[in-house]
């Protein structure tokens, strides 16, 4: 990075989110009080990944590049390192306890005793397959005494803690890896999707009372759920937006562009909401003329593939051992939850509240990113803000798996004497 940030009492942060079909470079400033303003963005479109996994190494570097190169264009920054979003269905989570005794003469839980407790917490057998994405601590248990937010300082002699811990596939995550760094970049901070898109549409409160969020995209849904603030199952369905395209182009015998043009033009997950009468121009393969079809027939089929996503939602729900206690419901977000109708159908197969959720909490070149399908890269940079503010006050913050971002935060304590 150049100057400008130490100049400014400001640190500069970068989000890198490669998805099925785009890549996405923000570059974002945070001021001492913790505002974000985006100063550079790239939002090609991209190839190389198959449902949330490097498929083609070469074609991922590209997008990256190319996202890149547009970022550093409009911000006049040049990109060194960055948080670097994880998807696909090979993430996975669980939940652990560490307990340790506290140390030192007075008996005062300090940072070296919270950091103890988690690595206890984090000696939990994993596969060797697996690579160790995220340990964060969900609460703490003082002599007994549960639902302790911030144990710092308190009187002890038995410290316990919870964390939830999320892990991936180790060659899924290295091949990702790879890519990053042949586009020149370091990776601060690898976050899973679905963490990530959390930090951009959910609120404090819907943490607090319980509640999933789902970020969906062409090829996955990225789901988390949260409930007393915290993260506590994460999880990703290999169903997404373009599972619906090709159900389109299937069931009216079209082309995969020409369907996905009338998913966004004509598109509802909700057939009652059509004209029974009215009509829609698809393309046929191999022809140069176009027939007619009925639009209730092309949502009669959106439907179908969103009913069996909502379904699968609520089998992971299940699964996580919460079903029913989601008062705040499930908020969707990503680039095919702005498909009409998509809450609705949410709403008749969960049967709980269901809303559409943009992202929020920054401001700047905003112009087409305030939309679902930005949230992963937009909640990208809010990690990294609240981790660097976090991290200023004097707060606990766990470090990722990898220890990679305490070189960041080191760099931000010299920016916030």
């Amino acid at each position: 990075m150049n100057g400008r940030g130490v100049v400014e009492r400001e640190a500069v942060l970068v989000a890198i989110d490669v998805g099925t079909s785009k890549a996405v470079a923000l570059i974002g400033e945070v001021t001492r009080d913790g505002a974000l303003n985006i100063i550079g963005k790239g939002t090609p479109s991209a190839s190389g990944l198959k449902k949330g996994v490097v498929i083609n190494i070469d074609q991922t570097v590209a997008s990256i590049r190319a996202a890149i190169e547009s970022a550093e264009r409009l911000s006049g920054y040049k990109l060194e390192s960055a948080f670097v979003s994880v998807g696909g269905d090979h993430v996975e989570s669980q939940n652990s306890r560490g307990a340790v005794a506290v140390s030192g003469p007075r008996r005062e839980v300090s940072r070296e005793d919270v950091e103890r407790a988690t690595e206890v917490a984090r000696a939990v057998t994993i596969p060797s397959n697996r690579e160790v994405l995220h340990v964060l601590p969900r609460g703490f248990v003082v002599d007994g005494q549960e639902g302790v937010k911030d144990p710092l300082g308190m009187s002890a002699i038995r410290l316990e803690v919870e964390t939830h811990i999320v892990h991936a596939s180790a060659t899924a995550v290295q091949n990702l890896t790879k890519c990053i760094q042949m586009a020149q970049v370091r990776i601060d901070e690898l976050v899973a999707s679905s963490l990530a898109s959390g930090e951009a549409v959910l609120s404090e409160t819907e943490k607090e009372l319980g509640v999933a969020v789902a970020d969906m995209g062409a090829g996955t849904t990225d789901m988390a759920l949260f409930t007393d603030g915290s993260p506590l199952h994460t999880a990703v369905l290999p169903i997404g937006g373009n599972n619906v395209t090709n159900d389109v182009a299937i069931g009216l015998k079209t082309n995969l562009v020409a369907a996905e043009e009338m998913k966004i033009k004509y598109g509802t997950a909700d057939p009652d909401a059509v004209n029974g009468t009215e009509e829609v121009t698809v393309e046929v393969i191999g022809e140069g003329e176009g027939r007619t079809a009925l639009r209730l027939e092309l949502a009669t089929i959106i439907e179908a593939r969103m009913r069996e996503l909502f379904e699968k939602m609520g089998e992971e729900i299940a699964r996580s051992g919460h079903d029913g206690r989601l008062p705040a419901g499930i908020v969707l977000t990503g680039g095919a939850s702005q498909l009409a109708g998509t809450a609705q159908i949410g709403r008749d197969v969960l049967q709980m509240p269901v809303r559409v959720a943009t992202p929020t909490g920054v401001a700047g070149l905003t112009d087409n990113l305030l939309t679902p399908a930005y949230s992963t890269s937009i909640g990208l940079l809010l990690w990294g803000a609240r981790a660097v503010v976090e991290t200023d006050h004097g707060r606990y913050e766990s470090a990722p798996a990898g220890g990679s971002l305490g070189r960041l935060r080191d760099w931000m304590r010299s920016l916030f004497p």
